[in-house]
Formats: C-alpha cells, structure tokens, sequence
C-alpha cells in the first residue's frame, strides 16, 4: 500500500466553547503535530479563541475580526495548509472528534485508491453514541434537496461499510490535495450550509470518487453556534442555500421535484410544526426560500441575533 498522504487539519470556530478543547484533542490524539492543525477563528466573542491559544499554543493560529462563515473561514485554513505542504487537508467542525487511528484509515483510503478525492468516516452523535447523525449524505431533489444516509438510525453493520455517496459531510471531511487543486475550495458564498454538498458534486464531476469509509467513525453534536437541529436560524440559512444549489446544480425537472415535495408541502408542515411548537422554523425556511429566489445570500448581519423576529430567541 501506498504511504498514506501528509494531512493538515483545518478546525473553523464561531462561538464554540470549550468543545474546541475536544476536538483539538482528537485531532493531535491521531498523531498529528501541533502545527499541522490550523485553528481558525471567526471573530468569536465568547472566549473561545482565548481558551484554545491557552490549552494549544503550538497550533497555527489565522484570526479573523468577524464572523466570514464557515466556508471562507475553512478555505483560509485549507490555503495556508496546502502552502505548508499539505497532501491532504482534513476539515472538521469544532464539535466533533474522531475515534483513536481514524484519521491515518482515511488517508489510507486515498492513498490506495487514486481517483478517490473526497473520503470521510460515519458520524454518531456524541449523545447517544451509537445512533448515527450521517454515513454520508444522497442527492434526492425533494425535501432539503439531499438527505442523510442513516440519520437517526442505530449504528450497525450497515453503515459500517465503504459506500459511494453523493456527498461527504463537512464536518469530517478529508480531501485529496489534487482534488481541491482541480476544482477549487467551497464556495464562500453560502456562508454555512451546503458548501460540502457543492464542494463533493464539483468533485464527482470532475471525475473523482466520492465515498464514506464505514469502518471509521466520528462524533457530532450537530447543535453548533447556530443552534443545529430544527432551528428557525439554521432552516433560514438552508431555505436560502438550497435556492442558490438549485441554480448552480439542477435541470428543469430537479427544479420541478423540489418545488413540487419541498416548497409545496410546506403548509401542511407548518400545521404539523405548529402543534409542536416548531413553526418558527417552518416559516424560517420558507423565508429563506423566498430571499434565495429573490437573489439574496446569508450573511452574518442576516443572521445576527434579532435579525429576524423568527429566531430572536435563537
């Protein structure tokens, strides 16, 4: 087998609190070196970035004075690693953490199969631990576009094996150098949300193999600084960046059953979220649809706290 490729770590933080402490943990837990972990800060506030440079000192370090996102924040990371000499850059949500000897299995995979360019692990939730957030993710062009394979599903043997998808998560994402040389970082302007679906398509069109590497495992909060889950702050950033996939990525027809499974049926999600207390999420989502149509991006100030009366307690 092929000496695995030299990976570079890019972890992005927005507000993450101490869970960065975890990750960074897991990351040099795997055998990688201080400085090749590059931390990226996106103008946090709540001590995040202070409490990190105190735990890690040796990693690198980029700064940014507000908040870029989460796709620009992780391409500075990416740029600065392929200078450094990275082979491979690993991009990880400062939520998750990877099971011991992960990190070298994925980059195994790529260096045995060279038209692979995109590889990443299952990824349970951190609480409870064996039901899985993703084994990677499919294009359905109904409801959100794409779906998770497994969401909430116990872990078990069928998400333990090696499976091309459409789509690695951005959470636990290793990338072949050549690759991101080829057809470009994520495209910054979606903010948070979707870059890694649009990231993998451009991948897999370009000629490169996409797969999930079951044997592996990660785990995620999936909450964030955004709020993860059912979020009315979330759903909007999603209504919005499914509009702007839809214009890059899809035919008439795909166009047709989005329209027709998605946006059409939310009425009668509406309802069913309004007995449960969720409605401010529908009507986020569909708000952001509607700003996506109309050719507006997310942006931190559209995100802001009290940006919108739909997440204002977000």
């Amino acid at each position: 087998m092929s000496t695995p490729p030299r990976i570079h770590a890019v972890v992005a933080n927005w507000n993450g609190g101490a869970e960065n402490l975890d990750c960074i943990a897991s990351l040099l837990e795997q055998g990688l070196a201080p400085e090749q972990v590059v931390f990226v800060d996106n103008g946090s506030i709540d001590g995040s970035l202070e409490l990190v440079e105190r735990h890690f000192p040796g990693l690198v370090f980029l700064r940014n004075g507000e908040n870029l996102g989460f796709g620009e924040a992780s391409n500075q990371g990416a740029r600065l690693a392929l200078e450094r000499g990275a082979e491979a850059v690993y991009f990880a949500n400062n939520d998750t953490t990877l099971e011991l000897g992960a990190l070298d299995r994925l980059a195994r995979e790529l260096a045995a199969d060279p038209t692979l360019g995109i590889v990443g692990p299952r990824v349970l939730y951190k609480e409870p631990r064996d039901v899985v957030w993703c084994a990677g993710g499919m294009l359905t062009w109904r409801q959100n576009v794409s779906t998770l394979r497994g969401h909430r599903e116990p872990d078990g043997p069928e998400w333990r094996m090696r499976c091309p998808v459409d789509y690695v998560a951005g959470c636990a994402l290793l990338a072949r150098r050549a690759t991101l040389e080829q057809i470009g970082l994520f495209d910054a302007r979606y903010f948070a949300y979707m870059e890694d679906v649009d990231l993998c398509l451009r991948a897999k069109r370009a000629g490169w193999e996409v797969v999930i590497l079951g044997e592996t495992c990660a785990w995620h909060t999936s909450a964030g600084a955004t709020g993860g889950g059912y979020n009315p702050r979330r759903k909007y950033m999603m209504g919005v960046n499914s509009v702007w996939f839809l214009r890059q990525h899809a035919r008439v027809t795909q166009w047709l059953s989005v329209l027709v499974f998605d946006v059409a049926s939310l009425p009668f999600v509406w309802i069913g979220a309004l007995l449960q207390g969720q409605s401010r999420s529908v009507l986020a989502k569909a708000k952001g649809i509607l700003d996506g149509l109309r050719g507006r991006r997310v942006t931190a100030a559209s995100i802001a706290d009290g940006a919108s009366w739909l997440w204002r307690r977000a």
